[in-house]
């Protein structure tokens, strides 16, 4: 290097980033994250495959089409989740949202015919996407509380 030059640190380098890296890696590294992220998976999964498990009747396939497209960004989110939580921990009030809608959607989706089997279906799966979103928001509030 010539006089008066100097190498920048590196943002990765910074210890406030540093520091941050490493709460969330013991917050994705416990088991409570790592069960919760796998239930999310496989929830999503469940939401997706419900037309074809439960048998929705063919006059509910808008219902069909919306339980295969949430339900797969639901097993996207959860997998994200447990891959990269570092990144992706912003995106983890989706999930509730994605659940009440999968609830609410049975009713609201044109054409979808309201049989209990298709109720019951969207119902336990948005409930179940639902609670799991909630408690896998409760270390990021748990860290926000003890960052004060």
């Amino acid at each position: 290097m010539t006089e008066g030059t100097h190498a920048a640190p590196k943002m990765t380098e910074h210890p406030d980033i540093v520091a941050m890296s490493a709460r969330y890696d013991r917050m994705a590294e416990s088991i409570t994250a790592q069960a919760t992220d796998a239930l999310t998976v496989l929830a999503g999964l469940f939401v997706a495959l419900s037309p074809w498990i439960v048998g929705f009747t063919d006059t509910s396939a808008g219902l069909a089409r919306n339980n295969l497209v949430i339900g797969l960004a639901v097993a996207a989110l959860g997998a994200s989740f447990a891959l990269a939580y570092e990144r992706t921990h912003r995106l983890i009030w989706v999930c509730p949202l994605l659940g009440v809608w999968t609830i609410v959607a049975v009713w609201l989706v044109s054409g979808a015919e309201t049989t209990t089997a298709t109720v019951l279906s969207n119902v336990i799966g948005g409930a179940v996407v639902t609670a799991l979103g909630l408690i896998a928001m409760v270390p990021m509030f748990l860290a926000r509380r003890s960052a004060r």
